[in-house]
């Protein structure tokens, strides 16, 4: 076992990287999960039981594509007051498409992703929310290229695994699905409020999402499987807290690539496995880096051995790793809620 997750049995490890991956749908998903590790189903149950009250398992719940669900979206950085950073971060977390929210070191010390609805101005909430908090200065970072997004920790090798990946823009296998948007009914809306829940520990944890929807759980397996053919969910999985999980260095590369490079670069980046997301962004005078890796390790040294790594493959030298020394939120976009 690594000294990252020294604290973790071998079994916790094996489940965690079965359900972060994805987590059986079917009526009963902890007996499946047992047998897959060899233990009854009470086991797998009380052990995911017990990791989520150590919060290194912070909810299980389905993994929706904001854009095909017709969401606007963008990482914001913003600077502020550091005496006024938590209370403005805490101010920014009420909204309900605010995914995550990290201070960082650097000149711009707050740093969140907000997703809004098509009824809603993207650019007008981030300002609005910018003049609210009375931030010093606000940058707005939309995805321009969108290369990977393949969150996966090996817990037993304690290394990043993100080698299977999503990739929009079709830098992986060619197939786009940037721009598409695929159109929902009133009643498909019900069922992703209910899929996007954290899923209740029980033994048949699904039953009561299809009671309230008046399906059956069959009915509901249905509706997930169709979703993801048609690229509206991702996948069904555990969202881990990476730090208590053992991964307690969480590094954001940005990168000043040359436009005429901007894809070969992106493309090399998100074939790393240590590299769990990868975009390009817009630049602006004082803020000239294009492409973002995150990078997730378990310290901070193995994250600049990472960096270095890259920057050998990509011969790209001008970059600097930020690092996040305060969560304020991270959690799955809710769709379909009122503000």
């Amino acid at each position: 076992m690594t000294t990252a997750t020294h604290t973790l049995e071998a079994l916790d490890l094996r489940l965690l990287n079965i359900i972060q991956s994805a987590f059986p749908l079917v009526h009963h998903p902890f007996k499946a999960i047992g047998q897959e590790l060899c233990v009854p189903e009470e086991e797998a149950l009380g052990r995911i039981a017990a990791l989520k009250k150590r919060n290194v398992v912070r909810q299980i719940s389905a993994i929706f594509d904001t854009r095909r669900l017709g969401y606007k979206t963008t990482l914001v950085a913003m600077r502020l007051p550091p005496e006024s950073l938590t209370q403005a971060a805490r101010h920014i977390n009420h909204h309900p498409g605010v995914s995550h929210n990290y201070a960082r070191n650097g000149y711009f010390n707050l740093w969140f992703t907000i997703a809004v609805p098509p009824t809603e101005g993207l650019p007008e909430t981030v300002q609005r929310l910018a003049q609210e908090t009375s931030a010093q200065a606000v940058r707005i970072l939309p995805t321009l290229r969108f290369f990977k997004i393949g969150v996966n920790f090996d817990m037993v090798t304690g290394e990043s695994a993100a080698h299977d990946y999503y990739s929009p823009d079709g830098y992986k296998d060619g197939q786009s699905q940037w721009s598409k948007v695929e159109p929902v009914t009133s009643f498909e809306i019900g069922v992703i409020r209910e899929l996007q829940e954290d899923l209740p520990l029980k033994p048949q944890p699904f039953l009561g999402m299809a009671q309230r929807l008046g399906i059956s759980e069959a009915g509901l397996f249905a509706y997930a499987a169709d979703f993801q053919a048609r690229g509206i969910m991702r996948r069904y999985s555990a969202v881990l807290h990476h730090r208590r999980a053992g991964f307690k260095a969480n590094g954001m590369a940005v990168w000043r690539v040359p436009s005429e490079r901007a894809e070969e670069v992106g493309r090399i980046m998100a074939g790393h496995p240590a590299v769990t997301h990868c975009y390009e962004r817009p630049t602006f005078p004082d803020w000239p880096y294009t492409h973002f890796s995150m990078i997730h390790a378990t310290s901070k040294e193995r994250c600049e051995a990472i960096a270095r790594e890259i920057s050998e493959r990509t011969a790209i030298t001008d970059y600097q790793v930020l690092y996040s020394y305060r969560e304020y939120k991270k959690t799955r976009v809710k769709y379909f809620v009122e503000e």
